[in-house]
């Protein structure tokens, strides 16, 4: 459905990370009343890093999370600074800061306090507020789109507060909600299994034998910080055809051994691994990713969560027959973040005031349909609907709201970026080639560096 060009909104955005700030952002600069709800004390999202895990399930099994972030204590952003900003806010060295390409997470959380000062969002965010229940009004109103009941809890608040909107964005992020394996034993083995959503330093684990379930980034990076102080790290994978990277790391150190997947856990501490060897350890931690959760979001089913695949959405964004007074920010993965989450942010507010329509029902559900269809010939899994890793749709996805399509140079730097890391796990963050260096003149040449005069 479309609404009638220039209508202004009454909008709730659930988060205040990347995607919910620059959702504010957009919503208000379109002429919507937008206010954000956020569970926690400040804004960040995933970046707001929080040390205290003690409250958190080691495994993340319960349905609403004491601890929204991840990131662990030494964690360093995995892309070079340069091509993370949004189109119009570089993230740009500041004085007596972290100074890195690859800066440690406060800088990019200091980035987006910067974003939101810069912008004047602080008075349309509501922290220390937790979507308790999102759920239809009206629903099934010929010709009418539904409005949105939000109950939220204020902390140590009694009472939920009750408010209805004209529309709802969801943009509470992908990297919170534990995905765990299913491993014969898991339940009986007695001795500490946790998942990485809890790790923060690796001094709890001195001396001892840990399993690394996983060999993604985390699960590399993990293994490389636990194996200085463990006795030993056995890092278990699918396949033992490894990166020449991580290739690197195991010949440098005599403590940390590559195994296949677990094959079954013993009570007595047992791992007994897939090509039949055993080891006995003190603990298994699981780096075996997110899963997208809603816990809140009622829809009578029209939306849902299938082995991770969040649909049906049109272009990860809206579910055809909720849209657009429902839409969703920040699920694709794998692409460059923020200045894709700002292209979803104008796409959703242009649309929402009727300056952009968005196709028939039946179109939408069959793209979405077809999309489905070519993920299967491309032999990808269901549990990886979103991830995109391709520069071409995030080109034509900008065209639905005139965003900016990605410059060559960012494309350059992250695909050099990769490259790199694939090759030189260790020292990627902090080494690179004469490549990069000509990409960087180029890039602080480019427009979004040399006329950065962002209007609030």
């Amino acid at each position: 459905m479309v609404l009638d060009r220039g209508q202004s909104k009454n909008v709730c955005v659930i988060g205040a990370g990347p995607s919910g700030l620059v959702a504010a952002r957009e919503l208000r600069k379109e002429g919507h009343t937008a206010v954000v709800l956020e569970q926690n004390h400040d804004i960040g999202g995933q970046w707001l890093y929080e040390p205290n895990v003690e409250a958190e399930d080691p495994l993340g099994k319960t349905k609403y999370l004491n601890v929204h972030s991840s990131i662990y204590d030494s964690l360093r952003i995995a892309s070079p600074r340069e091509i993370m900003g949004f189109t119009d806010f570089p993230f740009l060295v500041k004085k007596n800061r972290d100074t890195r390409r690859y800066p440690g997470h406060k800088e990019l959380w200091l980035y987006l306090k910067d974003f939101c000062e810069f912008f004047g969002l602080k008075e349309m965010i509501r922290l220390n507020t937790r979507v308790e229940y999102v759920g239809m009004l009206d629903y099934g109103d010929f010709g009418q789109d539904p409005k949105w009941l939000v109950k939220s809890r204020e902390k140590n608040a009694e009472k939920t507060e009750e408010q209805v909107f004209d529309a709802v964005v969801v943009a509470t992020g992908h990297y919170s909600h534990p995905r765990l394996p299913s491993i014969k034993g898991m339940d009986a083995w007695k001795r500490k299994q946790i998942h990485s959503h809890v790790y923060r330093v690796p001094e709890p684990f001195t001396n001892e034998v840990v399993v690394i379930v996983g060999n993604s980034q985390s699960g590399q990076d993990l293994s490389m910080e636990i194996v200085r102080v463990a006795k030993e790290v056995y890092l278990s994978a699918k396949t033992l055809d490894i990166t020449e990277g991580l290739s690197k790391v195991v010949s440098k150190h005599h403590n940390l051994h590559l195994r296949l997947q677990i094959e079954s856990l013993h009570e007595d501490g047992r791992v007994e691994f897939e090509d039949g060897s055993c080891v006995i350890a003190h603990t298994i931690i699981y780096c075996t990713g997110y899963s997208y959760s809603f816990p809140f979001l009622d829809t009578k089913g029209i939306v849902g969560v299938d082995d991770n695949r969040v649909g049906p959405l049109f272009e990860h964004t809206f579910p055809p027959s909720l849209a657009p007074s429902l839409s969703f920010i920040g699920v694709p993965r794998k692409l460059i973040g923020f200045p894709f989450f700002e292209s979803q942010a104008k796409w959703i507010a242009q649309v929402l005031s009727g300056k952009r329509r968005l196709p028939s029902y039946d179109d939408m559900m069959h793209s979405v349909k077809e999309f489905y269809r070519s993920r299967e010939l491309d032999g990808i899994r269901k549990s990886d609907t979103h991830d995109i890793a391709n520069f071409e749709y995030c080109d034509k996805y900008a065209d639905y709201s005139e965003s900016p399509h990605l410059e060559e140079w960012r494309k350059m730097l992250c695909k050099s970026s990769i490259i790199n890391y694939f090759t030189n796990l260790e020292t990627f963050r902090d080494s690179w080639g004469d490549e990069d260096n000509e990409l960087l003149q180029e890039a602080f040449q480019s427009p979004h560096f040399t006329q950065f005069e962002p209007q609030p």
